[in-house]
């Protein structure tokens, strides 16, 4: 990704050394700026890559947090369109599949025993796979179902990238503890998703060291107080509480951890606390963007968005996945299938493989900044790892939840295979991201043959949206092992009705699914 290698080879910097930093990166920055520009982010203030000096700190007059709350506030279900609605509805029964596959999984048995240790059995919040608990432990739980399996949309930007669907688990706790409609919970949802969405179009967080989930805390806010209710005072008040976390990228590098698919019900946890406690009259920092050491001042970047022109209008470019693996990686993973698809590729026969992929790719799965991708052992380790999962792909035509079940990562044929892949990055693709998604994999095997094959894009990119028979197709196949065909079918039925239904219609469907 664009400016990771750079920050990575310095290591941790103090706010001075950033600044230093910043100001020998004119050409990071302008080429950071560039993207922006062709991806159409209309709210952004175009910054002078020559100015990268610390932006001046704000104490009084309008603030971004302000901004926001108007913004959430003004949102109407009237200002999504048709085809918006439908994209949105869309990424909601992609999120539930990838939760309720998610169920029985290790790691989110331990956020489950955590909530019925400690919450309240008796909650006015349905958990996804049965029981009820408050919004605080709902907005976890379902949070980190709908995350640890990888498999959900994203929102792709120059500098960074997020993951939408993770304020799906906590606006939608925050709406059936309210009582809602499933058309205010739309609302509440497209305005999280538009909040965490331009955010991520106006700074490169990822680039800068800052975890894609940084912007997260800011669209929880938004979303939680609208689906809440509260004012405009309040959901600013909310909006400081919440920012005043700062996630580090760290959590997505070599070697990964089984956190890195829960860290966003960490914040969701936390978030929807800072909302309660807003809407019970608790202020936070007015200035958590502007004012003095924050946001804009830690990133050496300042944000200036025009919230008064924003629209409910992402969904055009939202992402959903084909593979379970990390977004950067989809095309790679769709180009193998197609090459192994048209030719006859003995694996046995492969002396190497090679793929050339956009800067992002490389970096986040290829061994670049993120550190070595070729030890694999564990699921998190294989959904990120290029070499794996070229390597699997190639082996089982295949790149699904079974394709990273801990025996088959074992296997001496993928891990042999693995050992022979190599990314590098190449700068035309890289220059192309991330309107298109480039990739070319190139197979060489014994006596000198070699087979190549590229792509720009593959099904779920923006380019190639998912209809929804598309999704309800993933659906089926995430959640037949947790909900029989009629479930399933209810559920899908719900969420394509959405306007007509209360939320809590939906929630009890999703209580009935089978958790052991």
């Amino acid at each position: 990704m664009i400016g990771r290698r750079e920050v990575a080879l310095f290591g941790p910097m103090s706010q001075g050394d950033r600044r230093t930093f910043l100001k020998g990166s004119g050409a990071l920055f302008a080429s950071v700026v560039a993207a922006r520009t062709t991806v159409g982010c209309h709210s952004t203030a175009k910054a002078d890559p020559k100015d990268t000096k610390v932006p001046e700190a704000l104490t009084s007059g309008p603030s971004q947090a302000e901004g926001i709350s108007r913004f959430a506030s003004g949102a109407r279900y009237e200002n999504l369109t048709a085809e918006r609605r439908e994209r949105l509805k869309v990424s909601v029964l992609d999120s539930l599949g990838c939760a309720i596959n998610a169920l029985g999984a290790q790691p989110t048995e331990a956020c489950r025993a955590q909530v019925e240790e400690f919450g309240n059995p008796d909650g006015r919040c349905t958990l996804i796979g049965g029981g009820r608990a408050n919004p605080i432990d709902a907005a976890f739980y379902n949070t980190a179902l709908v995350r640890y399996v990888d498999f959900m949309d994203s929102y792709l930007a120059a500098g960074g990238l997020c993951h939408p669907s993770d304020n799906t688990g906590a606006v939608l706790a925050a709406s059936e503890y309210a009582n809602l409609s499933g058309q205010d919970f739309l609302v509440a949802l497209a305005v999280a998703y538009q909040v965490e969405s331009r955010l991520t179009a106006s700074v490169p967080f990822m680039a800068l060291g800052f975890d894609l989930t940084t912007q997260l805390s800011y669209s929880l806010a938004a979303g939680v107080s609208k689906a809440l209710g509260l004012d405009e005072a309040k959901t600013v008040a909310a909006i400081g509480i919440c920012g005043d976390v700062i996630p580090l990228l760290v959590v997505r590098t070599t070697p990964i951890s089984q956190w890195k698919g829960l860290s966003s019900a960490q914040l969701a946890f936390a978030s929807v606390h800072g909302v309660l406690l807003a809407s019970r009259g608790v202020t936070g920092p007015r200035y958590v963007f502007e004012g003095p050491h924050g946001l804009a001042q830690v990133l050496g970047e300042p944000i200036r968005i025009d919230w008064e022109r924003e629209k409910l209008d992402v969904f055009e470019r939202l992402v959903l996945k084909s593979y379970n693996t990390a977004v950067p990686g989809q095309s790679s993973i769709q180009c193998m299938l197609e090459l192994r698809r048209t030719n006859a590729i003995d694996a046995a026969k492969v002396e190497r493989i090679e793929n050339d992929a956009f800067q992002e790719a490389y970096d986040f799965m290829g061994g670049g900044s993120f550190g070595p991708k070729t030890d694999v052992r564990t699921k998190e380790e294989a959904d990120h790892s290029l070499p794996y999962l070229l390597a699997v792909a190639l082996l089982d035509g295949s790149v699904q939840p079974a394709q990273l079940e801990p025996a088959r990562i074992a296997k001496p044929d993928v891990q042999a295979l693995l050992k022979k892949v190599q990314v590098k990055p190449d700068a035309a693709f890289t220059a192309r991201y991330p309107n298109e998604a480039p990739s070319r994999v190139t197979v060489h095997v014994e006596g000198g043959r070699s087979y190549s094959h590229e792509v720009k894009d593959y099904p779920g990119f923006a380019t190639r949206p998912f209809s929804w028979e598309q999704v309800s197709t993933k659906f089926d196949d995430l959640a037949s092992g947790r909900a029989d065909e009629g479930l399933r079918n209810q559920i899908k039925a719900a969420v394509r009705s959405l306007e007509s239904i209360r939320v809590s219609d939906l929630t009890k469907l999703l209580g009935h699914v089978g958790a052991r």
